[in-house]
């Protein structure tokens, strides 16, 4: 009987756990006319389903409550043909407050204020990032100033829906990516924008993890490993003879190269070249003096680049001397500042027939 009972109480708690809780939103709209109305909807599957038509009172307020046992993401537009959206992140039982105002010569919202969930606030700020940017100098700011703000929050669920902003460029965001994932995955793990980053991550190489062995041959036709510079700062450098940035990146790595290298900083140039004519005059043309040059000749299907997930070039993989990777495609003041701070680290080296020494974690 005792059984029973128990199973019986363990069933309602699993039942209670998935039970539909109400949420409030509540707010008022300037910039469109008395009486006009919000359509809401709900993303469903990368869908929107209508949900409610929401009429602005006198004041131009409106309040909707919403059932839902898991957190949800809804949208607000204006019946204006062609009206912009309103992303809102709601948790079950959520009692959010906000003041909008609707741009109509943009067709878009923005969020004068907000009080109630900090899954709203991230949306507010990220949205103002970008109606902010109107000059060519701003734009060409915003993603660094996105990524930062998600990285400074990587612990909210909307932060999993607003990174989707880098899906295109997604090599370069990487860290960004799996900072957010690692944050959110134990929580929601059935969130479905959680998921999408954790699809995306499948079969690529990301800080935290050991960085897999690269084995490929030289112009000479001799083996190099990866795993034979472990001692070292390794920088891999995936690129190629035809690539435009790839090439115009290169002094700067040369510099690097010949500042560090005496510091214990090795390159690694996995190239996806398909010519090995261009490959070798690419390295003779750039100046690019390390030894550590290799290539299967295979293009896009270059065994090292499928083994790093690598879609675009340049991209780089910044390693520890432990052989744990630390970040990829840094760049410029950010990368070095980086290698300084791994190659002044202590290097213990284990000893022959010994595991490998676990290296002191980064910040």
């Amino acid at each position: 009987m005792k059984r029973i009972i128990l199973l019986i109480a363990l069933m309602a708690a699993a039942m209670t756990g998935t039970q539909a809780q109400t949420s409030t939103l509540s707010g008022s709209l300037k910039g469109v006319p008395a009486g006009s109305r919000i359509v809401v909807g709900q993303i469903v599957k990368d869908r929107i389903q209508p949900v409610d038509t929401l009429r602005l009172d006198k004041k131009g307020e409106f309040k909707i409550k919403l059932k839902h046992s898991e957190p949800a993401y809804y949208v607000l537009q204006t019946t204006e043909q062609g009206s912009g959206l309103c992303h809102i992140l709601l948790e079950p039982k959520d009692k959010v407050k906000i003041n909008l105002v609707y741009f109509v010569d943009r067709h878009a919202f923005t969020i004068q204020s907000c009080k109630g969930s900090r899954n709203v606030e991230l949306y507010r700020q990220f949205n103002d990032l970008l109606l902010a940017a109107m000059t060519p100098e701003q734009q060409a700011q915003l993603p660094d100033r996105a990524s930062r703000l998600l990285a400074m929050n990587s612990d909210i669920l909307m932060s999993a829906f607003l990174v989707t902003f880098f899906d295109r460029n997604f090599d370069n965001y990487v860290s960004l990516y799996s900072k957010i994932r690692n944050d959110l995955k134990p929580r929601y793990p059935q969130d479905p924008y959680v998921k999408h980053i954790d699809k995306r991550l499948e079969g690529v190489v990301y800080p935290g993890m050991q960085a897999p062995e690269i084995a490929m041959k030289d112009p000479e036709g001799n083996e190099r490993r990866l795993s034979a510079l472990k001692g070292n700062v390794v920088l891999i450098d995936f690129w190629a003879s035809w690539c435009g940035p790839c090439r115009r990146e290169n002094p700067n790595v040369v510099k690097l190269y010949e500042k560090y290298h005496d510091q214990g900083f090795e390159i690694f140039s996995v190239s996806l070249d398909k010519a090995k004519d261009a490959w070798l005059r690419a390295i003779n043309d750039d100046h690019l003096s390390w030894p550590n040059h290799v290539s299967d000749l295979n293009g896009w299907t270059s065994s090292g680049g499928k083994t790093y997930g690598i879609s675009s070039v340049p991209s780089t993989v910044l390693v520890d001397r432990y052989g744990k990777v630390v970040a990829r495609n840094l760049r410029g003041a950010e990368l070095e500042n980086k290698l300084q701070e791994l190659l002044e680290q202590e290097w213990i080296a284990p000893e022959e027939g010994e595991a490998p020494v676990e290296e002191p974690a980064h910040e």
